[in-house]
């Protein structure tokens, strides 16, 4: 049994079942979604088009790994919030869904207190990261733009991703069953 109403298909169903509902959440879902989508297309439409470059002129576009990886990265936070969020992240089942309810109830919620203690760590110690970066002028190694244009993400998502954690330590504490 599960705290949370997950209903996929059955183990060996290679699927045919829509996938679960998403819980109702204050700040909507679609966010991460959309993000999601935009910085796949993003990162295809870049590697495309450096890919025609290289094809067409024996060159390529200097921008376009640094640019990639800062996008990887970024779509990896924004996938992590969407994973919180939607209470799909990593955990030991074997812990998580044994027990009684009580006991599941409560490893949910600290299991997300704890995510979103975790992320408000790192966004904190990476203000101070962007901070330094500005301060000294910092720029990046492969095009030489200011560093903070990139960092200056991972203290906004890692906040995002504590208080998608935080609404899910409080919807957790609602479930009743």
């Amino acid at each position: 049994m599960s705290l949370h109403s997950e209903s996929g298909p059955p183990p060996g169903d290679a699927g045919g079942a829509p996938p679960p509902a998403d819980e109702p959440t204050r700040i909507p879902l679609k966010i991460e979604d959309w993000l999601t989508v935009a910085i796949m297309a993003a990162l295809a439409l870049i590697t495309f088009a450096n890919v025609l470059v290289r094809y067409f002129t024996n060159s390529s576009f200097a921008w376009t790994e640094e640019f990639s990886v800062f996008l990887m990265i970024l779509l990896t936070l924004v996938a992590g919030s969407a994973a919180v969020a939607r209470d799909r992240h990593i955990r030991i089942e074997y812990f998580a869904e044994n027990g009684s309810l009580a006991r599941r109830k409560r490893l949910a919620r600290f299991g997300a207190a704890m995510v979103a203690l975790l992320f408000a760590l790192i966004a904190v110690l990476s203000a101070r990261m962007v901070w330094d970066d500005w301060r000294f002028e910092e720029t990046s190694p492969g095009i030489g733009v200011p560093q903070w244009w990139y960092s200056i993400w991972l203290p906004i998502v890692s906040l995002g991703i504590a208080l998608r954690a935080v609404g899910l330590c409080i919807r957790r504490g609602r479930t009743s069953s």
